[in-house]
């Protein structure tokens, strides 16, 4: 169930994109995470709006988004974020990741320096290994046939209305129990279960996460970075937040929360969010700095290039 604002449409590359835009001011974009859609940002659109320009896209595969037999890559996902702006006339944003969206955000930071300002990262992939056995699942062979099997029309009413019983325990465990249920009701449509199933075989195998931005962590010294995390996270472990890159701006792990803090304390998240962009200034992209750092990584002095933003050259 969607609300907080009307989905348009935007055919790119050929296939049809889903997103919603509200608000003014410096651009935010919103993305979600895995199986999910950009209705998961419904309880903090709207007061983000109130001071920013919200794009939430729903990421190709996913919610009203075509599902082609396409490129699920992360690369894939920050090259479709960049043509969406660019489509859109917007130049630079703030980017916010949720779980898989997380792994994008960091994706187009490092792909599209130049248009990134600052990246939140909620509950995100790509700092760690670990990550919930529902996930690797998804990537062993035979479970295409055993996730149809799971996810028939006959119990599917069925499965979903226990789940979210479980989530009304109070226990942290069963938390985002609905949430599950709710991404679980998704995958019986054929071509959702495909799509998450390629996604997730791009950068999940049995063993856990196998790719991750923590190599290039360094980088996280020439644009801020925020993290918030939910303590009880049952799918990826809060602990990741330990593994973030090192000059993050800050780190938000909140109590009595799961894999959706934004859902969980929203007014909170809201608040980490507005005082973070206007904490701290956006990030100006200076190609001498990124050369110098990619060469020298953690050893290069910062201060022996000034900050100022230059314009991409095509080489």
């Amino acid at each position: 169930m969607r609300s907080g604002g009307d989905v348009q449409y935007v055919v790119v590359h050929g296939y049809r994109r889903a997103f919603r835009i509200s608000g003014s001011g410096p651009a935010l974009l919103l993305l979600h995470g895995l199986a999910c859609d950009s209705s998961t940002w419904d309880d903090v659109a709207p007061a983000l709006a109130e001071h920013f320009t919200v794009i939430a896209p729903d990421l190709l595969g996913h919610g009203a988004s075509d599902k082609p037999n396409a490129d699920y890559s992360l690369g894939g996902y920050a090259n479709g974020m960049r043509d969406l702006l660019t489509v859109l006339g917007i130049e630079k944003v703030t980017v916010v990741g949720h779980s898989f969206g997380g792994g994008v955000a960091m994706q187009f930071a490092y792909q599209f320096p130049d248009r990134t300002e600052r990246v939140v990262l909620v509950s995100t992939g790509g700092l760690g290994k670990e990550v919930t056995p529902l996930i690797r699942l998804l990537t062993v062979p035979g479970s295409g046939l055993v996730l149809t099997a799971a996810t028939l029309r006959p119990w599917r009413p069925v499965v979903a209305g226990v789940l979210r019983s479980l989530s009304r325990l109070p226990i942290s465990a069963t938390r985002d129990l609905g949430e599950v249920a709710t991404i679980y009701e998704t995958l019986g449509d054929r071509a959702q279960r495909t799509a998450v199933q390629r996604v997730t075989s791009h950068v999940v195998d049995w063993r856990g996460q196998f790719v991750t931005m923590t190599d290039r962590g360094y980088l996280a010294r020439l644009m801020p970075v925020v993290v918030i995390w939910g303590r009880d996270d049952m799918v990826i472990p809060s602990s990741h937040a330990d593994l973030a890159p090192t000059q993050v701006s800050d780190v938000h792990v909140l109590d009595d929360s799961g894999h959706f803090p934004h859902k969980d304390h929203p007014e909170e998240f809201c608040r980490i969010v507005t005082e973070f962009v206007a904490s701290t200034e956006p990030a100006l992209y200076h190609r001498g700095r990124w050369r110098a750092m990619l060469r020298r990584g953690d050893s290069y002095d910062l201060e022996s290039v000034p900050p100022v933003a230059v314009e991409p050259a095509i080489s």
